[in-house]
């Protein structure tokens, strides 16, 4: 539900989205926005449904996912503060949604529906400029997903993951960064069997590399994840 008595120019939003803009253009556009909380684990979009609504991301972590025809779950990009969702919204042709999108953690989100964000590009055309370069952002993680999918051994995936993870939702914490991710999830972000991230999570936790915990991994040593690719 929304917050209530919560002004949406009292969230200091730091965003991509909102870059080369002046403070003035700023809280115009966030002045018309709504702010709303989510628990951790809720869907906040989902595939194939109408793409009505434009989210930035101001507190929390959410992620990608994608639901075949099987009924799999796979897990695509993470999200943090200033990152966008429902960037389909913006298209001048109804169109739905790509992904659905769930919390990892309790977030807190500014939305603007249809209209109100396609009037917004049109009044301040930096907007889709800066939507563009988060379009762009995505098709290269995309791209690397693929090339490390199609040359890179399991082991390297899972070590690519757990570092990208740690550099853009990781938090610093005593004694190295803390990813929230489980031990399958994180398999099926490197398209691996949760036996295989087990069996490696086991062996980096013997090489210090990182400590398993419930729920999350503790990146001690990130470069020592790829010492035996050498």
């Amino acid at each position: 539900m929304p917050a209530s008595g919560i002004s949406a120019v009292s969230v200091d939003v730091r965003s991509q989205f909102l870059a080369g803009l002046t403070p003035a253009y700023r809280k115009t556009i966030l002045e018309v926005a709504t702010q709303r909380r989510f628990l951790a684990n809720t869907v906040i979009t989902n595939q194939d449904h109408p793409a009505d609504h434009f989210y930035l991301l101001t507190k929390g972590l959410a992620r990608f996912f994608f639901v075949t025809e099987e009924g799999r779950k796979l897990l695509f990009q993470w999200l943090g503060p200033g990152d966008l969702f429902g960037g389909r919204t913006v298209l001048s042709s109804p169109s739905s949604y790509l992904f659905s999108t769930e919390t990892v953690t309790d977030s807190s989100v500014m939305v603007w529906d249809r209209r109100t964000i396609r009037g917004l590009v049109a009044q301040y055309p930096r907007l889709l400029e800066n939507a563009l370069v988060t379009a762009s952002d995505f098709l290269t993680w995309h791209v690397s997903s693929y090339v490390a999918l199609a040359c890179y051994t399991a082991r390297r995936r899972v070590a690519q993951v757990l570092v990208t993870l740690g550099r853009t939702i990781g938090k610093k914490v005593q004694g190295g960064v803390e990813v929230r991710i489980t031990n399958e999830e994180l398999a099926n972000a490197a398209n691996v069997t949760p036996f295989t991230a087990s069996r490696l999570m086991s062996e980096w936790q013997r090489d210090h590399a990182l400590v398993k915990r419930r729920g999350s991994i503790l990146l001690r040593s990130p470069d020592r994840l790829f010492l035996r690719m050498m």
